[in-house]
């Protein structure tokens, strides 16, 4: 037992300073990505200043040899001019001159800074390849370390963990069926109750007491009916949240982390990179859940005061990494009922997806998901 602990202490240093490397990358692609989007609006309005530029050049240029065949006229007719005349064509061809010269110098100093910017440009995007080709090989890394090395001491408490995990399934079932119809009963059919009732008082009124009153019934009822859909909407969105159908993963996650930040007054910065695609609908559920179940983990039983969900979509792959400040834990003991993060790690699994836990006692946690798409494509 000893051996095997030392295998843990050492893996889970490795996966510490794994983890802290992976999250060091994706800040460095993050700042890449900023840099790059800033650099790309520059370029945009250096280009447009470019042809400013030459467009006035070319209007110099030609006023210029206006100006020099005109001094050359009085210079050959000398004769024929004033003083006051040959002196204002020399001026005018000089000053024609220095501007020339001041635009041609401001057109390559635009020159030169926006090949700078190119060049800039594509380095980020190397970087940005780089970061993201780093970040799927330390995902090889980690996988490896939680995956076939980790067995070695998991082996043995699979099969009793899993038979675990299944009875907490059913128990949590059965809780969340008595939830459901208590909120039910509670909420929307109680409502629908007073709402039968309102009625018939509506309808006493109007007879006894005429139009105006019954007006007034008829909208304390319609307030009624309004609360009863709210709160079965509620209860449908706990289900599932149908604006995946409409908005899609990215959107409704924002809209449910906000929603979260507002009501738990813990900090919630939600990042997400790349285009908002779609994905099957099985595939879009499974990550709103494990964000979701990761997410009240961290709030619940972290203690935490700052939460960072940052997703990467891809068309292939989805990733998410989701970090708190909360209290951690330490990854090689196994607590009774910490089913949790055994449920996370299972759905994962269904997905052919990888998953990464790193967290130690008072330095908070982080998770790390890799999802594949072509697998629920199938």
């Amino acid at each position: 037992m000893g051996s095997v602990e030392a295998i843990d202490h050492i893996l889970t240093s490795m996966m510490d300073m794994v983890g802290k490397s992976k999250e060091q990358i994706f800040e460095i692609g993050e700042d890449s990505r900023t840099e790059y989007e800033q650099l790309k609006d520059e370029l945009e309005t250096i280009k447009k200043k470019v042809v400013e530029v030459i467009e006035q050049s070319d209007k110099m240029e030609l006023q210029s040899r206006f100006a020099r065949n005109r001094l050359a006229e009085v210079s050959k007719h000398f004769d024929n001019y004033s003083d006051r005349e040959v002196r204002e064509a020399y001026e005018q061809a000089n000053d024609y001159q220095v501007n020339l010269t001041v635009l041609l110098h401001e057109e390559k100093q635009l020159r030169d800074r926006r090949d700078s910017i190119e060049r800039r440009l594509m380095k980020l995007e190397e970087t940005m390849e780089r970061a993201d080709h780093l970040i799927n090989q330390i995902n090889v890394v980690i996988n490896y370390l939680t995956g076939d090395l980790m067995q070695v001491s998991e082996m043995i408490q699979d099969a009793e963990e899993m038979q675990k995990f299944g009875l907490k399934i059913i128990q949590a079932q059965e809780e969340e069926r008595k939830k459901l119809s208590r909120e039910i009963h509670d909420g929307p059919a109680q409502m629908m109750a007073n709402v039968v009732i309102r009625s018939e008082i509506v309808e006493r009124v109007l007879n006894k007491e005429g139009v105006e009153q019954a007006r007034q019934e008829i909208k304390d009822l319609k307030a009624m009916v309004k609360d009863s859909l709210i709160e079965v909407r509620r209860i449908i969105y706990d289900l599932r949240p149908m604006s995946l159908d409409d908005l899609g993963l990215m959107p409704t996650l924002a809209k449910y982390l906000k929603n979260v930040e507002e009501h738990s007054q813990v900090q919630i910065q939600f990042k997400s990179f790349g285009k908002d695609m779609r994905y099957p609908t099985q595939m879009e559920v499974a990550i709103f859940r494990f964000v979701q179940e990761a997410v009240q983990n961290a709030i619940k039983h972290a203690d935490a005061s700052m939460i960072s969900v940052k997703v990467d979509p891809k068309p292939n792959s989805v990733v998410a990494v989701i970090k708190d400040d909360g209290k951690g834990f330490d990854t090689s003991i196994k607590k009774e009922g910490s089913f949790g993060l055994v449920g996370m790690k299972e759905r994962i699994n269904m997905l052919d997806g990888k998953i990464s836990i790193d967290s130690k006692p008072g330095a908070g946690t982080l998770i790390v998901v890799q999802i594949p798409v072509q697998t629920q494509a199938s």
